[in-house]
Protein backbone atom coordinates (compact mmCIF):
# COMPACT_ATOMS: atom_id res chain seq x y z
CA UNK A 1 0.00 0.00 0.00
CA UNK A 2 1.40 3.58 -0.73
CA UNK A 3 2.40 5.57 1.88
CA UNK A 4 0.48 8.62 2.36
CA UNK A 5 2.07 12.04 1.50
CA UNK A 6 1.58 15.65 2.14
CA UNK A 7 1.34 16.89 -1.62
CA UNK A 8 1.99 21.26 -0.25
CA UNK A 9 5.67 22.30 -1.33
CA UNK A 10 7.46 24.27 1.14
CA UNK A 11 9.48 27.11 -0.75
CA UNK A 12 12.03 27.19 2.12
CA UNK A 13 13.45 25.27 4.41
CA UNK A 14 15.95 24.43 6.53
CA UNK A 15 18.49 21.66 6.26
CA UNK A 16 18.65 20.03 9.75
CA UNK A 17 15.05 19.33 9.69
CA UNK A 18 15.96 17.60 6.51
CA UNK A 19 17.93 14.96 8.26
CA UNK A 20 16.22 11.30 8.29
CA UNK A 21 13.05 12.10 6.62
CA UNK A 22 11.60 10.07 3.74
CA UNK A 23 11.99 10.47 0.15
CA UNK A 24 8.78 9.29 -2.26
CA UNK A 25 8.58 8.87 -5.70
CA UNK A 26 5.03 10.02 -7.63
CA UNK A 27 2.78 7.03 -6.18
CA UNK A 28 3.77 7.64 -2.73
CA UNK A 29 5.86 4.85 -2.27
CA UNK A 30 8.91 5.52 0.22
CA UNK A 31 12.16 4.63 -1.89
CA UNK A 32 14.90 5.61 0.91
CA UNK A 33 15.62 8.36 3.07
CA UNK A 34 17.65 11.94 3.36
CA UNK A 35 21.22 11.74 4.39
CA UNK A 36 22.23 14.87 3.84
CA UNK A 37 22.19 18.08 1.43
CA UNK A 38 25.30 19.12 -1.07
CA UNK A 39 25.54 22.72 -1.28
CA UNK A 40 27.81 23.97 -4.01
CA UNK A 41 29.91 27.57 -3.37
CA UNK A 42 29.72 30.76 -5.93
CA UNK A 43 31.92 33.90 -6.27
CA UNK A 44 29.77 36.81 -4.87
CA UNK A 45 26.36 34.81 -4.34
CA UNK A 46 25.08 32.51 -1.25
CA UNK A 47 25.79 28.61 -1.90
CA UNK A 48 23.04 26.72 -4.02
CA UNK A 49 22.00 23.52 -3.32
CA UNK A 50 22.74 21.07 -5.82
CA UNK A 51 20.80 17.43 -4.67
CA UNK A 52 20.94 15.27 -1.42
CA UNK A 53 22.49 12.42 -0.36
CA UNK A 54 20.19 9.50 0.01
CA UNK A 55 19.86 5.98 1.20
CA UNK A 56 17.83 4.02 -0.38
CA UNK A 57 17.54 -0.11 -0.19
CA UNK A 58 20.88 -1.92 0.65
CA UNK A 59 22.07 1.15 2.68
CA UNK A 60 23.48 2.31 -0.35
CA UNK A 61 24.29 6.02 -1.08
CA UNK A 62 23.29 7.39 -3.90
CA UNK A 63 22.87 11.50 -5.32
CA UNK A 64 19.11 12.62 -6.25
CA UNK A 65 20.03 16.41 -8.46
CA UNK A 66 17.68 18.72 -6.78
CA UNK A 67 16.25 19.03 -10.54
CA UNK A 68 14.77 15.73 -9.33
CA UNK A 69 12.94 16.60 -6.39
CA UNK A 70 9.18 17.84 -7.09
CA UNK A 71 8.12 19.00 -3.97
CA UNK A 72 9.46 19.57 -0.59
CA UNK A 73 7.36 18.89 2.40
CA UNK A 74 7.40 18.56 6.42
CA UNK A 75 9.48 15.48 6.78
CA UNK A 76 9.17 14.24 3.19
CA UNK A 77 10.67 15.04 -0.09
CA UNK A 78 9.08 14.10 -3.49
CA UNK A 79 11.01 13.07 -6.68
CA UNK A 80 10.04 12.41 -10.06
CA UNK A 81 10.79 8.74 -9.74
CA UNK A 82 14.13 9.05 -11.63
CA UNK A 83 16.91 7.78 -8.82
CA UNK A 84 20.59 7.20 -10.41
CA UNK A 85 21.49 3.86 -8.52
CA UNK A 86 25.07 4.56 -8.65
CA UNK A 87 26.80 4.89 -5.26
CA UNK A 88 27.06 8.75 -4.46
CA UNK A 89 30.72 10.16 -4.95
CA UNK A 90 31.11 13.80 -3.68
CA UNK A 91 33.19 16.06 -6.13
CA UNK A 92 35.75 18.78 -4.84
CA UNK A 93 33.49 21.82 -5.17
CA UNK A 94 30.31 20.47 -3.34
CA UNK A 95 30.12 20.68 0.93
CA UNK A 96 27.94 18.38 2.59
CA UNK A 97 25.59 20.75 4.47
CA UNK A 98 24.75 18.29 7.70
CA UNK A 99 28.38 17.17 7.95
CA UNK A 100 30.20 20.00 6.89
CA UNK A 101 28.69 23.50 7.44
CA UNK A 102 26.87 23.22 10.69
CA UNK A 103 28.89 23.51 13.62
CA UNK A 104 30.86 26.39 11.31
CA UNK A 105 32.01 29.79 12.55
CA UNK A 106 30.69 32.91 10.84
CA UNK A 107 32.03 36.36 11.36
CA UNK A 108 29.18 38.97 11.65
CA UNK A 109 29.37 42.12 9.40
CA UNK A 110 28.06 45.08 11.13
CA UNK A 111 30.99 44.46 13.89
CA UNK A 112 29.00 42.14 16.79
CA UNK A 113 31.23 39.23 16.63
CA UNK A 114 31.25 35.84 15.84
CA UNK A 115 28.73 33.14 15.94
CA UNK A 116 28.22 29.74 14.92
CA UNK A 117 26.41 27.64 12.35
CA UNK A 118 23.29 25.75 14.23
CA UNK A 119 21.27 25.80 10.65
CA UNK A 120 20.31 27.26 7.85
CA UNK A 121 17.51 27.74 5.43
CA UNK A 122 17.77 27.10 1.63
CA UNK A 123 14.76 29.05 -0.30
CA UNK A 124 13.60 28.55 -3.95
CA UNK A 125 14.23 31.57 -6.06
CA UNK A 126 12.86 33.14 -9.04
CA UNK A 127 14.47 30.82 -11.62
CA UNK A 128 13.59 27.79 -9.01
CA UNK A 129 17.46 27.60 -7.97
CA UNK A 130 16.91 26.46 -4.12
CA UNK A 131 19.84 28.66 -2.38
CA UNK A 132 21.31 30.07 0.51
CA UNK A 133 18.78 32.11 2.39
CA UNK A 134 19.28 32.50 6.35
CA UNK A 135 21.46 31.58 8.91
CA UNK A 136 20.18 30.39 12.03
CA UNK A 137 23.04 31.10 14.42
CA UNK A 138 24.31 30.87 18.55
CA UNK A 139 26.48 33.54 20.15
CA UNK A 140 28.78 32.66 22.48
CA UNK A 141 27.61 32.71 26.00
CA UNK A 142 27.89 35.80 28.20
CA UNK A 143 27.99 33.69 31.11
CA UNK A 144 29.94 31.27 33.33
CA UNK A 145 26.90 28.77 34.25
CA UNK A 146 28.57 25.34 33.21
CA UNK A 147 25.32 24.56 31.03
CA UNK A 148 24.15 27.54 29.69
CA UNK A 149 24.35 28.76 25.85
CA UNK A 150 24.73 31.58 23.98
CA UNK A 151 21.73 33.89 22.46
CA UNK A 152 20.67 32.74 18.87
CA UNK A 153 19.57 34.94 15.88
CA UNK A 154 18.46 34.84 12.59
CA UNK A 155 20.94 36.43 10.21
CA UNK A 156 21.06 36.71 6.57
CA UNK A 157 23.93 35.12 4.41
CA UNK A 158 25.35 38.22 2.87
CA UNK A 159 25.16 39.84 6.60
CA UNK A 160 28.30 37.42 7.54
CA UNK A 161 31.59 36.18 6.83
CA UNK A 162 32.44 32.42 7.04
CA UNK A 163 35.10 31.04 9.11
CA UNK A 164 36.20 27.88 7.22
CA UNK A 165 38.77 27.05 9.99
CA UNK A 166 39.65 23.07 10.53
CA UNK A 167 36.46 21.37 11.90
CA UNK A 168 37.86 19.80 14.62
CA UNK A 169 37.91 23.10 16.14
CA UNK A 170 34.52 23.76 15.10
CA UNK A 171 32.54 23.66 18.36
CA UNK A 172 31.10 20.23 18.09
CA UNK A 173 27.81 21.05 20.33
CA UNK A 174 26.20 22.92 17.23
CA UNK A 175 26.71 19.45 15.14
CA UNK A 176 25.22 17.43 18.31
CA UNK A 177 22.02 19.70 18.47
CA UNK A 178 21.42 18.44 14.87
CA UNK A 179 21.65 14.79 15.25
CA UNK A 180 19.99 14.63 18.59
CA UNK A 181 16.75 13.43 17.63
CA UNK A 182 18.46 10.55 15.40
CA UNK A 183 17.97 6.99 16.82
CA UNK A 184 21.04 5.56 17.39
CA UNK A 185 21.22 2.67 14.20
CA UNK A 186 20.56 5.96 12.30
CA UNK A 187 23.06 8.51 14.23
CA UNK A 188 25.66 5.59 13.59
CA UNK A 189 25.53 5.89 9.92
CA UNK A 190 25.37 9.60 10.57
CA UNK A 191 28.66 9.24 12.45
CA UNK A 192 30.19 7.33 9.61
CA UNK A 193 30.20 9.96 7.16
CA UNK A 194 31.70 12.50 9.31
CA UNK A 195 35.78 13.00 9.19
CA UNK A 196 37.65 11.58 12.06
CA UNK A 197 38.39 14.57 14.14
CA UNK A 198 35.13 15.68 13.74
CA UNK A 199 33.11 12.13 14.82
CA UNK A 200 35.60 12.45 17.81
CA UNK A 201 34.80 15.55 18.57
CA UNK A 202 30.90 14.71 18.62
CA UNK A 203 31.75 11.48 20.84
CA UNK A 204 32.84 13.66 23.47
CA UNK A 205 29.96 15.38 23.30
CA UNK A 206 27.30 13.03 24.07
CA UNK A 207 26.23 12.19 27.32
CA UNK A 208 27.25 8.51 28.83
CA UNK A 209 24.21 6.68 27.93
CA UNK A 210 23.66 8.37 24.24
CA UNK A 211 27.53 7.05 23.40
CA UNK A 212 26.99 3.65 24.82
CA UNK A 213 23.92 3.16 22.33
CA UNK A 214 26.21 4.95 19.74
CA UNK A 215 29.52 3.16 20.17
CA UNK A 216 26.66 -0.24 20.21
CA UNK A 217 25.95 0.42 16.31
CA UNK A 218 29.67 0.96 15.11
CA UNK A 219 31.89 -0.71 13.41
CA UNK A 220 35.11 -2.29 15.44
CA UNK A 221 37.39 0.50 13.95
CA UNK A 222 35.27 3.46 14.90
CA UNK A 223 34.61 1.84 18.26
CA UNK A 224 37.99 1.67 18.61
CA UNK A 225 39.38 5.03 17.63
CA UNK A 226 36.31 6.80 19.98
CA UNK A 227 37.46 3.96 23.04
CA UNK A 228 41.31 5.65 22.69
CA UNK A 229 40.15 9.15 23.14
CA UNK A 230 38.45 8.86 25.98
CA UNK A 231 39.82 9.07 29.16
CA UNK A 232 39.75 5.71 31.36
CA UNK A 233 37.26 6.83 33.53
CA UNK A 234 34.24 8.28 31.25
CA UNK A 235 35.30 4.47 29.20
CA UNK A 236 34.37 2.78 31.87
CA UNK A 237 31.38 4.66 32.49
CA UNK A 238 30.15 4.09 29.61
CA UNK A 239 30.81 -0.30 28.71
CA UNK A 240 28.73 -0.06 32.24
CA UNK A 241 25.79 1.62 29.96
CA UNK A 242 26.19 -1.29 27.02
CA UNK A 243 24.67 -4.34 26.72
CA UNK A 244 27.72 -6.72 27.94
CA UNK A 245 27.90 -8.47 25.03
CA UNK A 246 28.52 -5.50 22.74
CA UNK A 247 30.64 -4.42 25.68
CA UNK A 248 32.99 -7.47 25.75
CA UNK A 249 33.01 -7.55 21.92
CA UNK A 250 34.37 -3.99 21.98
CA UNK A 251 37.12 -4.93 24.64
CA UNK A 252 38.36 -8.04 22.50
CA UNK A 253 40.15 -5.26 20.84
CA UNK A 254 41.59 -3.52 23.34
CA UNK A 255 45.00 -4.80 24.87
CA UNK A 256 45.23 -6.89 28.02
CA UNK A 257 46.25 -3.90 30.36
CA UNK A 258 43.28 -1.50 29.13
CA UNK A 259 40.84 -3.54 29.34
CA UNK A 260 41.71 -4.99 32.88
CA UNK A 261 42.07 -1.24 33.77
CA UNK A 262 38.15 -0.50 32.17
CA UNK A 263 37.44 -3.80 34.01
CA UNK A 264 38.57 -2.53 37.85
CA UNK A 265 36.74 0.76 37.34
CA UNK A 266 33.17 -0.74 36.08
CA UNK A 267 30.43 -1.77 38.09
CA UNK A 268 31.74 -4.71 39.48
CA UNK A 269 28.40 -6.84 38.35
CA UNK A 270 28.76 -5.75 35.32
CA UNK A 271 32.70 -6.45 35.16
CA UNK A 272 32.06 -10.14 36.41
CA UNK A 273 29.36 -10.32 32.87
CA UNK A 274 32.13 -9.22 30.90
CA UNK A 275 34.96 -11.14 32.63
CA UNK A 276 32.70 -14.12 31.88
CA UNK A 277 32.25 -13.35 27.70
CA UNK A 278 35.57 -12.73 27.40
CA UNK A 279 36.67 -16.94 28.39
CA UNK A 280 35.14 -17.77 25.34
CA UNK A 281 36.04 -17.61 21.45
CA UNK A 282 34.34 -14.50 19.78
CA UNK A 283 32.60 -16.58 17.11
CA UNK A 284 30.89 -19.01 19.95
CA UNK A 285 27.69 -19.36 21.42
CA UNK A 286 29.37 -18.05 24.77
CA UNK A 287 31.13 -15.31 22.77
CA UNK A 288 28.13 -14.09 21.81
CA UNK A 289 25.34 -14.16 24.11
CA UNK A 290 24.00 -11.98 26.34
CA UNK A 291 23.82 -12.70 29.81
CA UNK A 292 20.89 -10.94 31.18
CA UNK A 293 17.64 -12.89 29.73
CA UNK A 294 13.90 -13.24 31.71
CA UNK A 295 14.84 -15.91 33.70
CA UNK A 296 11.55 -17.34 35.97
CA UNK A 297 10.78 -20.58 38.11
CA UNK A 298 8.55 -22.75 37.61
CA UNK A 299 6.02 -21.67 39.38
CA UNK A 300 5.70 -18.00 38.46
CA UNK A 301 1.98 -16.92 37.28
CA UNK A 302 1.57 -15.15 34.08
CA UNK A 303 0.93 -12.11 35.28
CA UNK A 304 4.10 -12.18 36.94
CA UNK A 305 6.11 -12.61 33.82
CA UNK A 306 4.36 -10.61 31.86
CA UNK A 307 5.49 -8.27 34.42
CA UNK A 308 9.10 -8.82 33.86
CA UNK A 309 9.03 -8.81 29.99
CA UNK A 310 7.02 -4.82 30.24
CA UNK A 311 9.88 -3.42 32.42
CA UNK A 312 11.47 -0.58 30.03
CA UNK A 313 14.82 -1.34 30.54
CA UNK A 314 14.21 -5.18 28.45
CA UNK A 315 15.07 -5.25 24.80
CA UNK A 316 12.44 -6.18 22.49
CA UNK A 317 14.33 -9.53 21.26
CA UNK A 318 14.34 -10.31 24.80
CA UNK A 319 10.78 -9.62 25.58
CA UNK A 320 9.94 -12.39 23.35
CA UNK A 321 10.13 -15.13 25.60
CA UNK A 322 10.96 -16.00 29.40
CA UNK A 323 13.51 -18.93 30.09
CA UNK A 324 12.26 -21.50 33.02
CA UNK A 325 15.23 -23.10 35.15
CA UNK A 326 15.68 -24.57 38.83
CA UNK A 327 17.14 -22.07 41.12
CA UNK A 328 19.36 -19.80 40.99
CA UNK A 329 18.02 -17.69 38.88
CA UNK A 330 20.47 -15.09 37.83
CA UNK A 331 22.90 -16.71 34.72
CA UNK A 332 24.63 -18.78 35.84
CA UNK A 333 21.09 -20.56 36.60
CA UNK A 334 20.03 -23.85 37.70
CA UNK A 335 19.52 -26.12 35.82
CA UNK A 336 17.93 -25.55 32.62
CA UNK A 337 13.82 -26.61 32.20
CA UNK A 338 12.33 -24.90 29.20
CA UNK A 339 10.83 -21.66 27.67
CA UNK A 340 7.68 -20.09 27.21
CA UNK A 341 6.79 -17.73 24.43
CA UNK A 342 5.47 -14.28 24.73
CA UNK A 343 2.68 -15.10 22.48
CA UNK A 344 1.30 -18.65 24.73
CA UNK A 345 1.32 -16.00 27.86
CA UNK A 346 -1.61 -14.13 25.72
CA UNK A 347 -3.46 -16.75 25.48
CA UNK A 348 -3.57 -18.20 29.51
CA UNK A 349 -5.20 -16.44 32.05
CA UNK A 350 -3.18 -14.22 34.93
CA UNK A 351 -3.00 -16.83 37.39
CA UNK A 352 -1.37 -20.29 35.32
CA UNK A 353 1.66 -21.26 36.17
CA UNK A 354 4.59 -21.54 33.26
CA UNK A 355 5.33 -25.12 34.40
CA UNK A 356 2.22 -26.15 32.64
CA UNK A 357 2.84 -23.81 29.62
CA UNK A 358 6.82 -24.87 28.81
CA UNK A 359 8.13 -25.53 25.88
CA UNK A 360 10.83 -28.30 26.07
CA UNK A 361 10.87 -29.44 23.22
CA UNK A 362 13.53 -27.03 21.75
CA UNK A 363 16.91 -27.72 22.81
CA UNK A 364 19.49 -25.41 24.04
CA UNK A 365 22.94 -24.93 23.05
CA UNK A 366 26.34 -25.47 24.41
CA UNK A 367 28.61 -22.61 24.96
CA UNK A 368 30.73 -23.65 22.27
CA UNK A 369 28.11 -23.93 19.49
CA UNK A 370 29.70 -22.17 16.47
CA UNK A 371 28.17 -19.50 14.86
CA UNK A 372 27.08 -21.24 11.52
CA UNK A 373 25.18 -23.77 13.25
CA UNK A 374 23.42 -20.82 15.24
CA UNK A 375 22.54 -19.20 12.33
CA UNK A 376 20.73 -22.78 11.18
CA UNK A 377 19.08 -23.22 14.13
CA UNK A 378 17.17 -19.85 14.20
CA UNK A 379 16.34 -19.67 10.67
CA UNK A 380 15.33 -23.40 10.97
CA UNK A 381 12.79 -23.38 13.92
CA UNK A 382 11.67 -19.08 13.28
CA UNK A 383 13.53 -18.35 16.72
CA UNK A 384 14.39 -15.16 18.01
CA UNK A 385 16.61 -16.27 20.89
CA UNK A 386 18.56 -19.51 21.58
CA UNK A 387 19.32 -20.70 25.06
CA UNK A 388 22.55 -21.09 25.68
CA UNK A 389 23.71 -24.09 28.73
CA UNK A 390 26.68 -25.32 30.30
CA UNK A 391 27.52 -29.02 30.38
CA UNK A 392 25.39 -29.42 33.30
CA UNK A 393 22.74 -28.12 31.34
CA UNK A 394 23.27 -24.41 33.57
CA UNK A 395 22.05 -21.81 31.44
CA UNK A 396 24.37 -18.94 30.88
CA UNK A 397 23.28 -16.83 28.92
CA UNK A 398 21.00 -16.46 25.42
CA UNK A 399 22.09 -15.67 21.99
CA UNK A 400 19.54 -13.44 20.27
CA UNK A 401 19.24 -13.20 16.52
CA UNK A 402 20.20 -9.42 16.24
CA UNK A 403 23.61 -10.86 17.92
CA UNK A 404 23.79 -12.79 15.24
CA UNK A 405 23.63 -10.96 12.52
CA UNK A 406 26.01 -8.30 14.09
CA UNK A 407 28.65 -10.99 13.29
CA UNK A 408 27.40 -12.21 10.12
CA UNK A 409 27.02 -8.87 8.25
CA UNK A 410 30.55 -7.50 7.10
CA UNK A 411 32.35 -4.14 9.38
CA UNK A 412 31.64 -1.57 7.11
CA UNK A 413 27.82 -2.45 5.63
CA UNK A 414 26.79 0.95 6.44
CA UNK A 415 28.68 1.71 3.47
CA UNK A 416 28.45 -0.59 0.91
CA UNK A 417 26.70 -0.82 -2.54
Amino acid sequence: MANKVISVSATRVFVARLASCGVFDPLGDRVGKVIDVLMAYRKNLPPRATGFVIEISGRRRVFLPVARVTAIAPGQLMTNGFIDLRRFSQRGQEVRAIAEILGRKVTLLDGSGDATIEDFAIEKNKRGDWELSELFVRRPKNTALPFAKGPTEFVMWQDVQENKQNPAEQDAQQLLSTVADLRPADLATAVLELPEDRMIALAEELDDERLADLLEELPEEEQLEIMNELEDERAAEVLDLMDPDDAADLMQNLSKERTETLLDLMDQEEADDIRQLLKYEPYTAGGMMTPEPIICAADTTVAEAMALIRRKEVEPVLAAQVFVTLPPYETPTGKYLGVVHFQKLLRYPPHERLASLLDSDQEPIQVDTSISQIHRDLATYDLVALPVVDAERHMLGVVTVDDVLDHLLPDDWRSED
